[in-house]
């Protein structure tokens, strides 16, 4: 083979893996700010520069990296579906996100970028909700705020590399209450 093809290929496939694996930030203008609509749970979201994970960190850019405000979207729409009685629709409108655990520089540059987990930084979410019946009368509707102070205690799953498992945890047991609340009578 040419030498000169397979620097070229190789050449070519560099450029393409960087390209795809260009960091995401949640930040960018050009990022959604609402799942595609699929089904009866709609999920949109403000800007997260204004999310106080944001606002008040230590560490704006590591805390702005990733997908993470589209993944706990995805996955409280996913939930609410499992749950959600048939003829219902759920909107939900995420107006803050305060992610468990926070960055300590005092630790030294070697733990700059490592967000700490302790008791003293909780998940936090505020969300407004709108869910309706099969006739779009309204069942329930207004702001939630969502918080789990002991959520370090309660953590059965502390070999879970998940690093939104603690939102996650807050997202179903807010989709249980709320939803094991309105059902009807069965």
């Amino acid at each position: 083979m040419n030498p000169r093809l397979v620097v070229l290929a190789l050449a070519l496939a560099l450029a393409a893996s960087s390209a795809t694996a260009a960091v995401r930030n949640v930040t960018d203008p050009n990022a959604p700010r609402a799942l595609p609509e699929a089904g009866p749970v709609n999920v949109r979201w403000e800007d997260p520069s204004k999310f106080t994970e944001l606002r008040y960190t230590s560490n704006r850019w590591e805390a702005s990296r990733g997908n993470w405000v589209q993944e706990l979207a995805e996955y409280m729409r996913d939930r609410a579906q499992r749950q959600l009685p048939p003829g219902q629709r759920l909107d939900v409108d995420i107006l803050d996100i305060r992610r468990a655990g926070s960055f300590e520089p005092w630790h030294g540059p070697d733990l700059q970028y490592t967000r700490i987990i302790r008791d003293i930084y909780p998940p936090r979410m505020t969300l407004n909700v709108r869910l309706t019946d099969a006739d779009g009368n309204v069942i329930a509707q207004g702001e939630r705020r969502l918080s789990d102070s002991g959520f370090l205690m309660s953590d059965s799953s502390s070999l879970n590399s998940d690093p939104l498992r603690f939102e996650k945890r807050l997202i179903d047991r807010w989709i249980s209450r709320e939803l094991t609340a309105t059902k009807p009578d069965a």
